[in-house]
């Protein structure tokens, strides 16, 4: 047992140093180069205090051999040295900081609109393109090698956006638009959490930005757009009418129906998503079973009720769901 905890903290840390500099935007490649830059300054800083202490050690170790060292009062150059010293250090790094911001934070032209509008809750993210008119949660998708004009906001606590291999960290502040700038130059999925502590499920709002060609975009895009199919069998009819009796809609919105609410994950194409929950499971229907069948069990502190649903009317509502493309 021993063995297999310790194989896997070894993996964990070889999995962190692997991904630490992989950068998959201008951004993040801006803000790796600053981390190596503070890193070496660093490790210079290190290596000279670790000689002279070290050196210290082996001098004056035995005080028959060195007796007691110098002692020093008011040596005007020591003074000098060990104040002009750190501040041209500081001075340099602060130089190094402001070149970064100058790079990622691209000015923003006046009156500009938000080619994405990212809200954030207790414990997934709200996804709106305003400009396409689509709305969808926890899985943002964008075109590849284009830069778009994100716009973050909370509708609770403070959260904050942050994707590594894509770049800076927004905070989301309740009543604040922040602004930022997002581009993946490659096609992936790259993975994020949200990274200033917002309750008991902070460890489990993650994000997905699932990066793909313009086509592919496009052809998402349009899907989104549509209205989801009536359900295709009687279980999953009774699904939606289960859907509609327990006011799932009073927090929930689905393209086509009555549910017109946002305070809970749009859902009118959940089932085409990969995951659910903040990316915390597959989306599978067993997974969407369970959830709906005890959601305090799956996610502790979640705002979703348990609703105390029959087997047959838990059946029922994941046959409808798992429908919705």
């Amino acid at each position: 047992m021993v063995i297999l905890v310790t194989g896997s903290i070894i993996q964990s840390i070889r999995d962190f140093f692997a991904q630490m500099f992989v950068n998959n935007s201008s951004q993040a490649e801006e803000i790796s180069t600053l981390f190596k830059d503070f890193l070496i300054i660093a490790t210079v800083i290190l290596l000279i205090v670790a000689f002279l202490v070290v050196g210290g050690i082996i001098i004056y170790h035995d005080r028959k051999k060195g007796g007691e060292p110098k002692q020093i009062f008011g040596n005007r150059g020591l003074e000098l040295l060990w104040t002009f010293v750190p501040l041209g250090v500081v001075t340099v790094l602060f130089l190094l900081s402001l070149k970064t911001m100058k790079e990622i934070n691209e000015p923003i032209v006046s009156g500009q609109k938000p080619d994405i509008v990212i809200i954030a809750h207790q414990w997934w993210w709200d996804f709106r393109y305003p400009q396409e008119d689509v709305i969808t949660a926890n899985e943002l998708h964008v075109p590849a090698g284009e830069q778009l004009l994100m716009r973050i906001e909370s509708a609770d606590v403070i959260h904050s956006w942050w994707v590594p291999s894509l770049g800076r960290k927004i905070d989301a502040v309740p009543g604040r638009l922040n602004y930022g700038w997002l581009e993946a130059d490659s096609t992936g999925v790259f993975l994020g959490t949200c990274s200033e502590y917002c309750g008991m499920q902070h460890a489990t709002m993650g994000i997905r930005v699932i990066s793909e060609s313009r086509a592919d975009y496009e052809q998402w895009l349009e899907a989104q757009r549509r209205q989801p199919k009536p359900p295709s069998d009687s279980l999953a009819r009774a699904g939606a009418q289960i859907f509609q009796q327990k006011t799932c809609g009073n927090c929930h919105a689905i393209s086509g129906t009555a549910a017109d609410a946002h305070i809970a994950p749009d859902l009118t194409h959940v089932a085409s998503r990969t995951t659910l929950l903040s990316g915390m499971e597959k989306n599978t229907p067993e997974h969407l079973h369970a959830w709906l069948d005890n959601p305090q069990k799956v996610k502790m502190g979640a705002r979703m009720p348990d609703f105390l649903l029959t087997e047959d009317e838990l059946n029922a509502l994941t046959a409808y769901l798992s429908q919705l493309y």
